[in-house]
């Protein structure tokens, strides 16, 4: 694929984007250039380099390529990973050695959070390209679906999915859960012994502490800037006072901590926990479904919103088949991918797209069904800008770790 010819649809598209005083004129234009990406991604390979670790995700990447293929001929052959700060330094390295234009490995790549701002902060990455997808019109803006744990998007990575924090309870056990750290820790009072979170810096225990954090910061925005020593002492103050009264009611007295989400699962199945904790708001309509968690367990959030994160696809800048890689991007945007993605049955990954910009047939399908799912409407919080998780996590074993 030229890169002039791309560089060529690019200009196009841009062009087409702000001519908002002439919405035939823009329809019109959007559609003859993304005809010519189309006709240009004919024939391709792209190498979608992403974490191979889920038989689930590794079989519905399969199921996507076939697809695809039958649609626009184009060849997707996945690169399976295990960590994406490998992927950004060959990347790194490709371009440093000369490999800077249409001549890199890596076609397209699964991504968020600080191995985005890496590639975005030394420009390797080609765009601005997502927001001129034909399915970004169903995307939910509501969302952070434009920022990358505080960090801009810009346009260069489309979401793919989603993730949000989620408790899960025993309805046989609590039919009453807490909805807000206050509750929770009424609850933890009423419950002694019952009630825990995973030790940091397992990722689930450090989201929790973000969760609170937010909830109890006098002033949430400033989390959304770079940490400074000042700002955080000031900021968390109000969390350290809440631990430190919590804790002593916690499993163990606080003095232990479950080593993972995971622990707390198996806790809850034995009755030994009330609450357990997860980042995938379908996670426990999989345990039921897997006789793991009883039927009677079921999924909760807090009443003003529960921290969540969007993970992205993007394209390097010296990506040989870009065209290729914005048509498989564009259809893993699409209702039928992204319905397929959230099935329980298949991966069970949260939709980025608005349900209501949907046509009326197809929006059954992005109705939680599954016994355990999370049913009820809790707004996403966005996440903390990525400093402050060191900086939360080297506190809390500082001040915690200990024991």
């Amino acid at each position: 694929m030229k890169l002039s010819l791309l560089s060529g649809i690019g200009a196009c598209l841009c062009m087409a984007s702000v001519m908002a005083n002439e919405p035939a004129s823009l329809e019109k234009n959007r559609a003859e250039s993304w005809a010519t990406v189309e006709a240009t991604a004919k024939g391709q390979t792209v190498y979608f380099n992403a974490w191979g670790g889920s038989n689930a995700t590794n079989q519905y990447i399969d199921w996507a390529a076939a697809e695809v293929k039958q649609r626009y001929d184009l060849t997707v052959k996945q690169v399976k990973v295990t960590d994406t700060a490998e992927i950004v330094k060959r990347i790194e390295t490709e371009v440093a050695a000369g490999r800077k234009k249409d001549e890199g490995s890596v076609d397209l790549l699964w991504v968020n959070g600080e191995n985005f701002k890496r590639l975005k902060q030394e420009q390797l990455l080609y765009g601005p390209w997502a927001e001129q997808l034909p399915n970004w019109k169903y995307v939910d803006l509501k969302k952070p679906v434009q920022v990358d744990f505080s960090e801009p998007t810009a346009g260069l990575e489309s979401p793919w999915g989603t993730a949000q924090l989620t408790f899960i309870a025993d309805s046989a056990l609590t039919p009453q859960p807490p909805h807000s750290a206050s509750e929770l820790f009424t609850f933890a009072k009423n419950n002694p012994g019952q009630v825990t979170y995973p030790k940091p810096p397992d990722f689930h225990g450090t989201t929790f502490l973000k969760q609170l954090l937010l909830e109890l910061a006098p002033d949430p925005s400033v989390l959304q800037k770079p940490v400074t020593l000042e700002v955080f002492n000031t900021v968390t103050q109000p969390l350290w006072a809440y631990l430190d009264q919590l804790h002593p009611y916690l499993w163990r007295q606080g003095k232990a901590f479950p080593a993972s989400a995971e622990e707390m699962h198996r806790m809850l199945a034995d009755k030994e926990l009330k609450l357990s904790l997860t980042f995938n708001p379908n996670e426990a309509a999989n345990l039921i479904a897997n006789r793991q968690l009883p039927p009677t367990a079921y999924s909760f959030g807090f009443t003003k919103g529960t921290i969540g994160n969007v993970h992205f696809l993007a394209i390097p800048v010296n990506a040989h088949a870009k065209a290729g890689a914005m048509v498989f991007a564009n259809f893993l945007l699409s209702p039928q991918a992204q319905a397929r993605k959230a099935d329980i049955k298949i991966w069970g990954d949260g939709s980025v797209l608005d349900v209501s910009k949907l046509p009326k047939a197809l929006q059954p399908q992005f109705v939680p069904s599954a016994l355990g799912s999370l049913t009820e409407k809790v707004p996403v919080l966005a996440e903390p800008h990525a400093s402050w998780m060191s900086a939360l996590e080297a506190e809390w074993l500082k001040r915690y770790g200990s024991h």
